[in-house]
């Protein structure tokens, strides 16, 4: 048995990857730095992000997933490359299996997008399989059950809401609204508000410290600094968790109008035990403060966030590896 096997989580934010045996080996920002004179690639994952927003005209960093698909392909296919490589060593002589993570609702030319980007960056074989599966895998879910369980992975790029039964997906949707939208959400109102520019960093540091989906009796607050529009000029400002709570209201509100549409098409029988076992929420997204407790305000269900949320996905990719036998049927999509 020389064949090695790797899990990646290709997310629009951060790339994690999980090598059985071993754990989650890598796990690095999805961002690379192009030059654009020559277009040639000069870093990819930590090294790329820091770069973000701070590069002079001739150097663009940017992700090259968007709302958890590929946007650029050749760029895709060097970073899963570099990841690899990373992961396995550069004097790996054997192909890998690779079991790439994609969200619900990706359509047959963006599987098939995956699975050659990773065939050509060196793996064997490919699977692709739907991020709420490997979600509810990661979270401890017994799958195969023939009980309901529902699962709301938050990422960078999309939310993916599915209901899982006897190891398949019953009811599903993914909306492209998620971690990234919400920095957006934030930048814009620190604009509008303070009249201040900020990057997304900055955004994404605001909703980490002090953001929260329902508003806190003891607020917190952050220092931001930015660029005055009006001066021109760098200057400071305070943001506080009730302020944020309402600027990033209408994307929560779409995170929990998927939420709804799913429990609709629920059959009967599987939203009764949804009711009994509640709500799983995976993705770094869904660690935001009081999110469970919104889900519960407006659905009535109880949400529970999973254990090492931003893992699961990954971790999901590792355990379908290692029981590659038990979990086939629902790792429907396989191209070697």
């Amino acid at each position: 048995m020389f064949g090695k096997k790797i899990g990646i989580d290709l997310g629009t934010a951060n790339t994690l990857v999980y090598i059985p045996g071993k754990g989650i080996v890598l796990n690095e920002p999805s961002v690379v730095a192009v030059s654009e004179q020559d277009n040639t690639i000069l870093a990819i994952g930590m090294e790329a992000k820091e770069m973000i927003g701070k590069t002079p005209e001739a150097i663009i960093a940017y992700r090259p997933m968007k709302d958890g698909v590929i946007a650029d392909y050749r760029v895709t296919e060097a970073m899963l490359r570099y990841f690899m490589q990373k992961a396995l060593g550069r004097w790996n002589l054997f192909k890998p299996e690779a079991m790439i993570s994609v969200p619900a609702g990706i359509t047959s030319t963006e599987r098939r997008a995956v699975v050659e980007a990773a065939l050509r960056a060196g793996a064997k074989n490919a699977y692709v399989v739907k991020e709420p599966i490997l979600a509810a895998i990661g979270a401890g879910i017994p799958i195969h059950e023939s009980k309901g369980h529902m699962i709301v992975d938050i990422g960078g790029g999309t939310t993916d809401v599915a209901v899982i039964s006897l190891g398949g997906i019953v009811a599903s949707t993914s909306v492209k609204c998620a971690g990234n939208k919400i920095d957006h959400a934030i930048a814009d109102y620190v604009r509008k508000t303070f009249n201040l520019a900020i990057g997304d960093k900055t955004a994404e540091n605001i909703k980490i410290h002090v953001g929260a989906a329902v508003p806190l009796e003891e607020e917190l607050t952050v220092m931001i600094k930015g660029r005055d529009f009006v001066q021109g000029l760098p200057r400071t400002a305070q943001v506080s968790t009730n302020e944020i709570v309402r600027a990033i209201d209408p994307e929560l509100r779409q995170v929990v109008k998927a939420i709804k549409d799913v429990l609709q098409e629920t059959p009967p029988e599987l939203a009764a035990d949804i009711i009994d076992q509640g709500i799983i929420m995976t993705g770094g997204t869904s660690q935001l403060r009081g999110f469970p407790e919104l889900i519960y305000r407006k659905t009535g269900v109880k949400a529970i966030l999973a254990d090492d949320a931003l893992y699961c996905v990954v971790k999901g990719t590792g355990i379908a590896l290692e029981h590659l036998g038990t979990y086939k049927r629902s790792i429907m999509s396989k191209r070697g």
